[in-house]
């Protein structure tokens, strides 16, 4: 199983980013497909969680700035970052998780991670 992220860049504050990654070599449709950043010297956090058959889930300091999505095939999950800080800055990755069971901000809980794309935002 393989994720591909794509669409990170250096955007100035206030701007808008939109990200996608692209699952392949899994039969089904992953039930949870989320979002993950790391700043340096920080801790990896959540970001937002697209979930089969449920509401998405947020972190609160990207809540209505953030909007995350899945395409119909379910194959594909996006981050449309609108409102961009500073404080965003950060290696975004793409995780995804097989089942519903396991709190799913929680990363431990995610069973395949991709690469990490970078965002910058300039102040």
């Amino acid at each position: 199983v393989q994720l591909q992220a794509s669409g990170g860049g250096v955007v100035q504050t206030g701007e808008s980013l939109k990200l996608s990654c692209v699952v392949s070599g899994y039969t089904f449709s992953m039930h949870v497909m989320g979002w993950f950043r790391q700043a340096p010297g920080k801790e990896r956090e959540f970001v937002a969680a697209a979930r089969s058959g449920g509401d998405p889930l947020y972190a609160d300091s990207v809540k209505g700035r953030f909007t995350v999505s899945r395409d119909t095939a379910g194959n594909t999950v996006f981050l449309q970052m609108n409102s961009l800080r500073p404080e965003d800055t950060a290696v975004y990755v793409c995780a995804a998780k097989r089942s519903h069971i396991g709190t799913d901000y929680l990363a431990y809980n995610y069973n395949y991670w991709g690469q990490g794309t970078q965002v910058t935002v300039s102040s």
